[in-house]
């Protein structure tokens, strides 16, 4: 058995593998090394190792159980980052770099961070002291598609009773937050001759009534749908990006709208996605144009995990911080899916996340363990 490295030397380790996720083909890459570092050092603490690999090449998630019996505790992460310009950076963005008192490297806090301390925490304890198994779960593919959270959801696996997702938020609780979609809609009509309308239809002018009917849509969710405990409190739409025509004397054939909706917790984008299609029908029958809808990423669901669990009152107790709401999505309802409660709370801020000169602050670092080691006394033992 090796020696396991220090926290600093496998996040130094675990940044210097670079494992982008993107909906870009010429970005996108696989995470295996970053899987592999981790499943030889958590192989060598004791833990069972069980590699996923998906249907994508190159792509795996990484379940590392340490112990046996019922219920058992989920730490969980993304082995993923986003996209980076280098040329931006004041350092080498795949190099740890340590400075004002920071780490500096991409993933360093959102989420490649969370790695190293979970395995520090769990360097305390022996299979033989757990009463319930302990759960380092490690997903790809958090950054784009999700595709790593919805395989380990397709397959029910691993079963636990709760889940901690180290995403960043300065180690405060989080028991809520809001879902995603990206949508797009497509207006086709008939090109023709500026000077007389007669010869075409414009779908220019019948995106406007589809913009219309958005607003208006988005209008009656915010009245219907608030929750306090977010910084917004409100469902959110922002309309994007818009395309289409060619030539001001020209009736435009085609036009499409980007959009993104941000929903709190009560609903979900199955039946969002229902509900703008229909408002969609009757402007299609009224103008003559097609109008279509087509999702451009599968979308994060709205969650909430009750405010009375005991993973939420524990974390609470623990954190000295009530549980709060975040606006940005994660992989938390994937293990609401999977049967555990979870809640999300890591080192570092979401503030530094999916920037230039990304870093996690070193103060935060012995806290985290610390917290950690309590969750798996707790629940573990």
């Amino acid at each position: 058995m090796s020696p396991i490295p220090s926290l600093a030397t496998m996040l130094g380790e675990l940044i210097a593998e670079p494992s982008v996720s993107s909906t870009s083909e010429s970005w996108d890459m696989s995470n295996r090394g970053v899987v592999d570092k981790l499943a030889s050092w958590l192989s060598d603490l004791g833990f069972t190792i069980d590699i996923q690999e998906l249907d994508q090449p190159g792509k795996c998630n990484l379940i590392a159980t340490l112990g046996t019996g019922p219920g058992g505790l989920v730490l969980a992460g993304h082995t993923d980052t986003v996209p980076f310009n280098e040329e931006r950076w004041s350092s080498d963005p795949l190099r740890i770099d340590e400075r004002e008192d920071r780490w500096y490297g991409l993933g360093s806090t959102d989420m490649k961070g969370f790695f190293p301390v979970a395995i520090e925490a769990a360097r305390a304890f022996a299979a033989s002291d757990l009463q319930q198994p302990l759960i380092i779960l490690a997903t790809a593919d958090e950054e784009s598609s999700m595709n790593g959270a919805r395989a380990l959801a397709a397959a029910g696996k691993p079963k636990a009773r709760q889940a901690i997702i180290g995403e960043p938020t300065g180690l405060r609780p989080v028991r809520m937050h809001k879902g995603v979609m990206m949508e797009a809609i497509t207006v086709t009509g008939q090109s023709g001759h500026s000077s007389d309308p007669r010869l075409g239809n414009n779908a220019l002018e019948g995106m406007h009534a589809v913009i219309a009917q958005l607003l208006s849509y988005r209008s009656e969710l915010q009245a219907r749908w608030q929750n306090p405990l977010f910084a917004v409190e409100v469902p959110t739409m922002n309309l994007g990006c818009i395309h289409g025509g060619d030539n001001p004397n020209r009736i435009c054939s085609q036009t499409e709208l980007h959009f993104d909706l941000r929903m709190v917790p009560g609903s979900n984008n199955d039946d969002l996605r229902a509900d703008i299609s229909r408002q969609l029908v009757p402007i299609a029958k009224q103008t003559g144009l097609d109008i279509q809808m087509r999702s451009l990423i599968k979308g994060a669901e709205p969650w909430e995990q009750a405010a009375d669990s005991e993973l939420v009152q524990i974390a609470e107790k623990l954190t000295g911080h009530s549980a709060e709401a975040v606006a940005f999505a994660t992989e938390a309802p994937y293990m609401q899916q999977l049967g555990m409660d979870a809640i999300v709370c890591g080192p570092g801020s979401i503030d530094r996340a999916h920037q230039p000169d990304e870093y996690i602050e070193l103060d935060q670092i012995n806290p985290a363990v610390n917290l950690l080691r309590e969750f798996i006394r707790h629940f573990c033992l």
